[in-house]
């Protein structure tokens, strides 16, 4: 019931419109003349073609007079399209008035008046500017919700195009990992294997979720910081702590992995002594809070010519479009430590 309201609200509004006029009307007439036997077919074929005239003009004006306006711009043309079928149409209905009452001595002369000539028409002419008004409102929220529809419809475009960028450079990382170790001939290797196919498991299905169960956010998570532990063997010190049930919220797919990608990518080496990576992810009812630190490789160990920025603009414009005045996301930095923290409101 409400899918058929909501596809014909237009029609049910002007058919509200037009059955509260005409109730109002037959009341009008019906009670008008207090101690006269009151003839009701009589009084309902004046209110038919009260409302049959009247939505003439009315839509008329909707459906015609109004739409060639709009198309030509031209006032003058406008106008004498509107007001010569109008008169016509009013001298049409004042004659059938003037023959519904004609054995009516008191009804004929009131009908024959200037009086009631002016106040019919000024009705008549003012109920078809109200109906030709709500065509401005018809086509107004028209207009609205086909923008809203054609903005969702680039922001939906704009999201799956953020997230397949992510494939490639999160490839590009673990094939580089892959490739170490295999020149290494490290046997590890068949676990970094097995490894990358369960993370691309939940990239393939999983990730095409809009959102998903923080825990499958987590697993994924894990499943890479084994892959680089395995890279770094186990000599760089990593903590990933986790507090509240991640089990009772969802996420949006490959949220945090950026910042965890960077801070193995710009913090940790085999060759830098003292370096270390800290997560945290803190749940209290539907707000998280996702924190990495990780120390920085000295400058004559930064690789300046790869780039860096690709991933963090894609993760800020994936928070802008899916978390939008819901997200807070602070960055602090010194010469020996990066940290980042990322507050999500989750409801």
């Amino acid at each position: 019931m409400q899918t058929f309201i909501q596809r014909n609200r237009i029609f049910l509004l002007h058919l509200s419109f037009w059955c509260l006029y005409f109730s109002f009307f037959f009341y009008q007439i019906t009670f008008s003349r207090r101690g006269e036997e009151t003839d009701y077919v009589r009084a309902f074929f004046d209110a038919f073609t009260q409302i049959l005239f009247t939505a003439s003009v009315s839509y008329l004006n909707y459906f015609y007079w109004l739409p060639r306006f709009l198309q030509h711009k031209n006032i003058g043309r406008y106008l004498l399209e509107f007001f010569v079928p109008f008169a016509i149409i009013i001298t049409l209905h004042i004659f059938l008035k003037r023959y519904i009452y004609l054995d009516i001595k008191d009804a004929k002369y009131f009908l024959y008046a200037t009086k009631f000539i002016v106040q019919h028409t000024m009705i008549m002419f003012f109920i078809a500017i109200f109906v030709g008004m709500l065509r401005f409102a018809q086509d107004w929220f028209d207009l609205e919700s086909k923008k809203k529809e054609v903005e969702n419809e680039r922001l939906t475009a704009e999201l799956r195009f953020l997230k397949a960028q992510i494939n490639p450079h999160f490839l590009f990382n673990t094939l580089n990992n892959l490739y170490y170790l295999a020149m290494i001939n490290s046997p590890n290797t068949t676990e970094v294997i097995e490894k990358l196919s369960q993370m691309m498991r939940y990239m393939l299905y999983d990730s095409n979720h809009p959102k998903v169960s923080l825990n499958k956010e987590i697993e994924y998570m894990k499943n890479y910081i084994s892959l680089e532990k395995l890279r770094l063997d186990n000599q760089v010190p990593i903590s990933f702590e986790i507090n509240g049930n991640p089990s009772e919220v969802q996420i949006v797919p490959l949220i945090f992995i950026t910042f965890l990608e960077n801070a193995f990518k710009h913090g940790v080496s085999n060759n830098s002594t003292g370096a270390y990576v800290n997560i945290v992810i803190d749940i209290e009812g539907k707000n998280c809070t996702y924190i990495v630190e990780n120390s920085k490789l000295p400058k004559n160990m930064e690789n300046t010519n790869e780039k860096s920025g690709i991933g963090l603009q894609n993760v800020n414009r994936r928070l802008d479009l899916s978390y939008p005045n819901n997200y807070e996301l602070i960055v602090d930095e010194d010469d020996n430590e990066y940290r980042i923290v990322l507050k999500l409101n989750l409801s």
